[in-house]
Parts: structure tokens; C-alpha cells; sequence
């Protein structure tokens, strides 16, 4: 890890009355995501604003809890808590194709969005759509009354194997880590392992040890996507880790790096990386702050081994052994 190509320098924010244009978007951003080498040593992300993040990985393309709309400041225009955004849209869902996965942490709108998912599945009618099981009934209803084809439900601790990636539920607490009557949860992060990286993207939390114990027992992360807008009752909305906190938990979990998310969106719940970049570098945590639409590229770490190698070790394990078996 070079930690000199990972410092952030402050960028200078627009005026309040202008917005945050991406880094890269429509054409642009589109462009860069199809130029990015597509093999087995490198992964490629990009921060799509809010949560949303694009991965691409040796032919695959997965995107964490996309929110690509309007529609929660059209909701809340004429409310005593406006949703005023921050940061342009850097690109329209129904563009973003070849997506072999899409993850909803939970169903707050900016993690479950109709107006995103709804283009999204259409483009990508094969994607697989990962979701909180416990919310099953509210999850098909948002999306029109049934879910897609290639819909996953997940409760911490459930893994789902799928050739060449695998993700598996972890828990997250926002604010509490709330169940429904048979214990799955409501909310929660994403452990995800695509070839020979394993990434964690957070949801929405705050800290929980059992995260901790979790991410370790499964040998930590090559990214930690980490909210960093912090818990202020004033708000009147959940809340999440500060910036402090934010690079803890990375540190905590074993991260090569640490991206902040949950920021520059909406101007009643975000906080500058300030706060996080102090904690990171205090801490030696390797980082990156992204502006919306960038492109961050890891390299793989040769020291670990990828999941195909992995998967066949496994399947070879059970060779002779009528009635067992791995999903897949």
C-alpha cells in the first residue's frame, strides 16, 4: 500500500447556492467505468454519491446500495425537514448495464430507491438483487408488488455464492440493530468477496462490536466503505458513525483502505471528511476520500488467496461425500 497516493487534499467546496459537480459524469463517467482493465489484479470503484458505489472486477460489476434520483428531495420539498441536495446526479440509473449484482442495505430511500432500482433491474434484468430478508414484504411492494427474478434475501451471517463472488450479511445497528419475529434483521452490512478481494460497505451504523468480531473472524477487508455523517438527534433521522469513529472502525476491522460515504448529498445530514482524515491519519489508516464520480483503483494484495482458488479448494473437499454440497 502506497499511503502517499492515498492523502486527501481539502477540495474547495461551491457556494450554498450552487452544487457539487462530479468528478466524472454521464458520457464521461460511463466512458472511464468501460476503459478500466477488467482482470483478475485489479479492482476498480467508483463513488456514485450517498452510499452508491460501482465495483468493477475481473468481468463483474456489483453496486452497493445505489441512490441515482431525486426522490427524496421531491418528497420532502414542501416539509419542515428539505432534503436540499448537495452534489448533481452523475449518471441516470438505466444507463449502468452489465451489472452482475445490486445491494439494499436496508429500506431508507436513499438505500432503497424505486426511482433507481426499478431503470436499474430493467437494464439488467440478470443482476442479482440482494436485500434485507426481514424486509421482504416492504422490499416487493416498493418495487411494484413482486421482486426481480434473481432476488437474494440476507440476514447477518447468511452467505450467498455465486460463481465467482460471495456476499454475506453482517450486522449493523441503525440506531439500534432492530429483528423481526424470527430474528433476521432490518439492517445491515455487506461483506462481500469478488475474486481475490474482500470488500465491506457498512450500510447504514453505528458501531457494534459483534461488526468487529465479524469482519476479523473472516480476515478483515481490502476496503471498509464507511459512514461518516455522525448521530445528531436535532436531525430527526437515524444516524451513523462520526468521522472518528468512521476510521476506527477500518482500523478495527483490518482494512487495507477506508472510503467515507454518506456525505455531500443532502445538507440537513452530512458532515465534511475533516473529522475522518484526522482520525485516519492519527490512526495509520490508509484512506481515500472520493468525489462523486472518481475512479479509485486497488491493486490486489498477492498475499491472499481469490475465491475461485478458494471455491475449488472447497468444492474438492467434499469429493466422496454423498449428500453434501455447495451452493453456488
Amino acid at each position: 500500500m502506497q499511503s502517499k497516493d492515498l492523502r486527501w487534499t481539502l477540495r474547495r467546496l461551491p457556494p450554498a447556492s450552487a452544487m457539487i459537480i462530479p468528478a466524472q459524469k454521464d458520457a464521461a463517467l460511463l466512458a472511464d467505468i468501460e476503459a478500466a482493465p477488467d482482470n483478475g489484479r485489479e479492482l476498480h470503484v467508483w463513488w456514485l454519491g450517498q452510499s452508491g458505489f460501482l465495483v468493477k472486477h475481473d468481468g463483474m460489476r456489483v453496486l452497493f446500495d445505489p441512490y441515482l434520483s431525486d426522490s427524496l428531495t421531491t418528497k420532502y420539498a414542501a416539509t419542515d425537514k428539505p432534503h436540499v441536495r448537495m452534489t448533481e446526479r452523475c449518471i441516470s440509473p438505466a444507463l449502468l448495464t452489465g451489472i452482475t449484482a445490486i445491494t439494499s442495505s436496508h429500506m431508507h430511500t436513499d438505500h432503497f430507491d424505486p426511482e433507481t432500482l426499478l431503470p436499474l433491474l430493467a437494464a439488467n434484468p440478470r443482476a442479482s438483487f440482494i436485500y434485507t430478508t426481514a424486509n421482504r414484504k416492504s422490499a416487493a411492494e416498493r418495487l411494484g408488488g413482486s421482486l426481480p427474478e434473481h432476488a437474494c434475501g440476507l440476514s447477518d451471517g447468511d452467505s450467498i455464492f455465486a460463481g465467482m463472488w460471495e456476499a454475506r450479511g453482517v450486522i449493523a445497528a441503525h440506531n439500534e440493530v432492530e429483528r423481526d419475529d424470527i430474528g433476521q434483521t432490518r439492517f445491515m452490512g455487506i461483506d462481500l468477496r469478488i475474486g481475490r478481494f474482500r470488500l465491506y460497505h457498512s450500510g447504514d451504523t453505528l458501531w457494534h462490536d459483534d461488526i468487529v468480531r465479524s469482519m476479523r473472524e473472516h480476515g478483515g477487508c481490502d476496503i471498509a466503505f464507511v459512514p461518516i455523517n455522525g448521530n445528531k438527534p436535532e436531525r430527526r433521522v437515524a444516524g451513523n458513525l462520526n468521522g472518528t469513529e468512521a476510521a476506527a472502525l477500518a482500523k478495527a476491522v483490518n482494512a487495507r483502505v477506508a472510503i467515507p460515504h454518506h456525505f455531500e448529498m443532502f445538507e440537513f445530514n452530512t458532515e465534511p471528511p475533516d473529522e475522518f482524515v484526522s482520525a485516519c491519519q492519527r490512526l495509520g489508516q490508509d484512506f481515500r476520500v472520493m468525489r462523486c464520480g472518481e475512479r479509485f483503483t486497488l491493486q490486489a494484495d498477492e498475499s491472499r488467496h481469490d475465491l475461485a482458488s478458494e471455491l475449488e479448494w472447497e468444492a474438492g473437499s467434499f469429493a466422496g461425500s454423498p449428500g453434501d454440497s455447495i451452493a453456488f
